[in-house]
């Protein structure tokens, strides 16, 4: 049963460090990376299909993105996808392909991205602390019920906090990582 809890808090801590992840690679640094246009949806015959259904994203160059869209006819939905998407992005269509170059980033922007970023990592920390609390009380249930004894509750209560205490570092190591990407000229 204290195995259960404690697997269960790691996987809850583990998937709230991957959302982390996902929420990091939607901030733009200055680099040309295709998984900027992951959030991008394209409306194709009707429906809002994700980018990466409807074109092909490459990396031209460290600060250009190159798409090749499949269906020749959806080209200008693509383009004006990648518009009204929040990323502040302006494509240009040479024929075929749709060429997305990435404005340099400005100090002020740098420092907007690098505040979104913290605001991320913060959340991701409270999130894993809320699992903890929410471990321990599972814990503090099993030792009202007389399933566990005093002493397993605090061995099991001080794994679960070793346990938070190495995803609170990751996220940190993360944060730091993204950091460095942002301030990177």
């Amino acid at each position: 049963m204290i195995n259960e809890i404690k697997k269960d808090a790691q996987e809850r801590m583990g998937k709230t460090l991957e959302a982390l992840g996902h929420a990091f690679a939607k901030i733009r640094t200055g680099r040309a990376h295709p998984s900027i246009l992951d959030s991008v949806m394209v409306s194709y015959y009707g429906s809002d299909t994700p980018l990466r259904q409807v074109a092909n994203v490459t990396v031209e160059d460290s600060r250009t993105l190159a798409l090749s869209v499949f269906d020749k006819s959806m080209i200008q939905a693509v383009e004006k996808a990648i518009m009204t998407s929040d990323l502040g992005l302006n494509p240009a269509t040479a024929g075929t392909t749709i060429r997305v170059p990435m404005p340099a980033l400005t100090e002020e922007t740098r420092k907007g991205f690098t505040k979104q970023a913290r605001a991320e990592a913060e959340q991701a920390r409270v999130s894993v602390r809320n699992i903890r609390r929410d471990a321990l009380a599972q814990l503090k249930d099993l030792q009202k019920e007389k399933e566990i004894s005093e002493d397993d509750e605090r061995r099991a209560g001080d794994d679960v906090q070793k346990i938070t205490d190495k995803f609170v570092a990751e996220i940190e190591k993360a944060l730091e990582g993204k950091e460095a990407d942002l301030m990177a000229v």
